[in-house]
């Protein structure tokens, strides 16, 4: 579970609800920002939870 330092904020209402997104948009967020220096962050989506997680390679792995 994320405690206060580790969240981060939503983005906004209207990026989120606009049926279609332009660049400008589209949040965007730093992978190590969502993972902290474990490299490693759940996401939770409904009911279902997901890992995130940074490969020593650089590259983005997401799991259910």
């Amino acid at each position: 579970m994320l405690d206060a330092a580790h969240t981060v904020p939503s983005p906004s209402l209207s990026a989120a609800a606009s049926p279609s997104h332009s660049e400008e948009s589209v949040p965007v967020w730093r992978a190590e920002a969502l993972t902290g220096p474990g490299g490693l962050a759940r996401i939770r989506l409904g009911e279902a939870c997901y890992t995130l997680r940074i490969t020593r390679a650089g590259k983005l792995i997401l799991t259910k």
